[in-house]
């Protein structure tokens, strides 16, 4: 506690061994945060200017691109200074907006792949009303409520939770999360059942409804010819890939803080490095590769540069 500024600062105590690989930990995050950047941005820049891939699905994969960066943005830099700085803190106010920005852009993703999967079961099970349905202002409409629908239940919980007196002053964390919540004197019936019910709006609800979605495409498309379902695996397959990549870390973060026992620091750092820096960096390997249209276009643009090198 700052008494003169009346700032509360919050040591970020999930690092393991910081001050004697500093360095190692600066460079090895800050190369990934340029690839996930790049390769990000590579994938939108390629939708941007190319009219065939001005469809929805691609609208969609362009916003869940740009999703990661966002989510990356919001805890990259910090990370980046902490590594170079003799403590690792944060005040408890900018504590609490990392985690909103976190855990919005998280929900947020969860809602992309619904909007996603809601577009291929229209496009695959009902192709000749796909233009009427999914039209631009539908499109927009589902870009909107991705942030929005997150953004507004967790600013709620944000605003309740600036103000809970603490009683502890380090989180086992490297950035904030739920570790936050260990913090508080004591614990909220109503913040932790607000909590859960945010859980299952930004996060269980759209996953149950994929899922249902997804069965449903392959459950039509099993009956139909080797054609519909060589599409149906080519387009739904990368968006079922992501989804499991990062319900289960997910799963590992929100789960995590309501263990009762402390699992091992440099565990924790691994699980916790694995959601920030593993899933930004795969989801533009998955759909570059994955979905045809934009690996075509990605393989012209390597040609093109190899050529001109």
């Amino acid at each position: 506690m700052d008494e003169g500024l009346n700032v509360t600062y919050i040591t970020l105590g999930g690092h393991v061994e910081v001050h004697k690989y500093r360095f190692l930990y600066f460079m090895i995050m800050f190369i990934a945060y340029i690839l996930v950047i790049c390769s990000n941005s590579t994938i939108v820049y390629l939708i941007v200017i190319h009219r065939n891939l001005h469809e929805p699905m691609y609208i969609f994969i362009a916003a869940l691109l740009i999703n990661s960066v966002l989510f990356s943005t919001a805890i990259y830099p910090k990370l980046l200074i902490d590594f170079l700085s003799e403590k690792q803190i944060i005040s408890y106010s900018a504590c609490i907006f990392q985690g909103f920005l976190f855990y919005t852009l998280g929900g947020a993703e969860f809602l992309l792949l619904s909007a996603m999967a809601y577009d291929r079961y229209v496009s695959i099970c009902k192709p000749l009303q796909y233009t009427t349905i999914m039209r631009k202002t539908t499109v927009c409409i589902f870009l909107a409520l991705a942030w929005f629908v997150p953004a507004c239940q967790l600013v709620a919980s944000a605003v309740v939770n600036i103000h809970v007196k603490l009683c502890r002053f380090t989180v086992r964390a490297i950035f904030c999360n739920n570790f936050v919540y260990r913090l508080h004197c004591s614990g909220s019936r109503a913040l932790s059942i607000f909590g859960v019910v945010i859980l299952l709006n930004v996060a269980l609800f759209p996953m149950l409804f994929i899922l249902f979605t997804y069965a449903t495409i392959f459950k039509i498309t099993y009956r139909s010819c080797r054609e519909v379902r060589k599409k149906a695996a080519e387009t739904c397959l990368p968006h079922l890939l992501v989804l499991i990549n990062f319900s289960l870390l997910c799963t590992y973060d929100v789960t995590i803080v309501r263990l009762k026992y402390d699992i091992p620091k440099l565990a924790n750092l691994i699980m916790t490095l694995q959601l920030v820096l593993y899933h930004p960096l795969v989801n533009p390997i998955i759909y570059g590769l994955k979905m045809k249209e934009i690996s075509k276009h990605l393989k012209q643009l390597l040609l093109c540069q190899g050529k001109v090198n």
